[in-house]
């Protein structure tokens, strides 16, 4: 079977499919899970997985099979497409239920543990806020930056730059100023 008969068999199929013939559903499925199957395998890398999202995407073909066209793309980039799209999708809950467990570990080991010290949870906090603050460090222009980066690390006055820099106070000032205004948005975002 060439692949423009295979695709136009395909493609029957699902224009049978959105007309809500199981038949054609069954059809489909035994003509194509094995190809599907080790789609979603590749993606979840867990055969249990791999499965719960071939058998969603069949689901979603069924459901969206009046959708498809021909035209816009072949069958199995179209269906390819799909499973892809369910098995990421399953691995984005599996993410949030554990993270929501370890969150769940976190309020635990704290109310155990009752410390000064840094948690996990705070030292990975203050590695992404330090990440973002070089991420707005780097939009800010040289002057700015350097102001900025020579006030709050250097902890120096605004004199003390003035002097050091050889600049007038009010500019020392107002870079320091536009400089903060723009820090505070560009961290607002990552916020």
């Amino acid at each position: 079977m060439n692949a423009e008969h295979s695709d136009a068999t395909l493609i029957v199929l699902l224009q049978r499919i959105a007309l809500k013939d199981e038949a054609a559903l069954k059809s489909l499925y035994e003509a194509c899970a094995g190809k599907l199957y080790g789609l979603a395998l590749r993606v979840v890398s867990h055969r249990e997985f791999a499965e719960d999202a071939l058998q969603e995407a069949f689901l979603n073909i069924w459901r969206l099979a009046p959708e498809y066209s021909a035209s816009l793309s072949p069958p199995m980039a179209w269906m390819g497409l799909i499973v892809r799209s369910r098995a990421l999708d399953l691995l984005r809950r599996r993410a949030a239920a554990r993270t929501h467990l370890t969150q769940e570990i976190d309020v635990t080991l704290a109310d155990t543990l009752q410390s000064d010290d840094p948690t996990p949870l705070d030292t990975a906090q203050a590695s992404e806020q330090a990440w973002a603050l070089n991420q707005c460090l780097g939009r800010l222009e040289s002057k700015q930056c350097e102001v900025v980066k020579l006030a709050y690390m250097r902890d120096l006055s605004h004199s003390e730059l003035a002097a050091q820099l050889q600049l007038p106070l009010g500019t020392v000032k107002t870079w320091i100023r536009r400089g903060l205004d723009q820090l505070r948005l560009c961290m607002a975002r990552f916020a």
